[in-house]
């Protein structure tokens, strides 16, 4: 944990995510262009990172380099936001959830750390949904690592457990992940660590010294975990694919509403929040 003071904090955005639909959220991004606006939006409340699924013109997962193309086009087109493009996926062959990463080269490139039950559970139907295992080999952790250095794109390790902060260490004595080391803490999955406070400090307290780190709270509890993050000198994510709402009750309308939120507290909590030029400084990244 470092010092707030002086610190700005990088927000991130997490545009639109697979599984969220408009029939949940009617500002959920499907296309290329509602993407890039959303990522405009979000660039303009104060992110200085955008996280990009793909998706078809009828919402679901999307996974052709063209599309990815055509969002990357559509983003620079309105901001020079920093772009972080997911490699995620159940079912899908590793060579094509990297092939977007290879061939665009975005400054960043999401990679799941280990395995897991996946699900989201309805106490009031008794009933499980999304029920998956979210399978992450090591073989296929390595495999992303190593078309990721190839292409000079930054791995940005998204933790779903303090079991997956462990994973690094034989990849670090391999020498396939390098540093600058930079985390994503993803709390509040049902499967992965609850999203508290308490097992917030414990993730960070586990995390490779000097590493970069965000949070990323799932629900309404992302407000709490933001908080917590800002108050001990990290880094943050909000948008539609963890959390719609602004509040209990009061659905967000834009990605620009949770970022804004977000910077918002970050102010209240006596941290800047850092510009796209900044954050791009802090997490030394190159400017594609």
């Amino acid at each position: 944990m470092t010092s707030p003071a002086g610190n700005p904090v990088v927000i991130s955005a997490a545009l639109t995510g697979v599984l969220a639909t408009r029939d949940q959220c009617p500002a959920i991004p499907y296309t290329p262009v509602e993407i890039a606006e959303e990522a405009k939006r979000a660039a303009d409340a104060g992110a200085a990172i955008v996280h990009i699924h793909a998706r078809s013109p009828e919402g679901g997962p999307e996974w052709g380099v063209e599309t990815f193309a055509l969002i990357l086009s559509e983003v620079r087109a309105r901001t020079d936001v920093i772009v972080n493009f997911s490699t995620g996926a159940i079912g899908i062959p590793v060579e094509e959830r990297v092939a977007h990463i290879r061939e665009l080269r975005p400054e960043i490139g999401a990679l799941n750390m280990g395995s897991m039950n996946y699900a989201i559970y309805s106490e009031k139907k008794k009933a499980f949904y999304h029920d998956h295992v979210f399978a992450n080999p090591f073989k296929d952790i390595r495999f992303f690592l190593e078309a990721m250095n190839d292409a000079g794109v930054r791995p940005e390790l998204e933790c779903f457990d303090t079991g997956h902060i462990a994973n690094t260490a034989p990849l670090i004595d391999l020498g396939v992940l390098r540093p600058p080391y930079q985390f994503s803490l993803i709390m509040g999955v049902l499967g992965g660590i609850p999203g508290t406070t308490r097992h917030l400090i414990n993730q960070v307290e586990s995390l490779p010294e000097g590493a970069h780190w965000q949070v990323i709270g799932v629900g309404l509890r992302q407000w709490a975990l933001v908080a917590a993050a800002v108050t001990i000198g990290g880094n943050v994510r909000v948008g539609l694919e963890d959390n719609f709402y602004v509040e209990e009750g009061r659905m967000a309308k834009s990605n620009g509403d949770l970022v804004e939120k977000a910077a918002r507290l970050a102010h209240d909590l006596g941290r800047d929040v850092a510009t796209i030029d900044e954050a791009r400084t802090i997490l030394c990244l190159s400017k594609r």
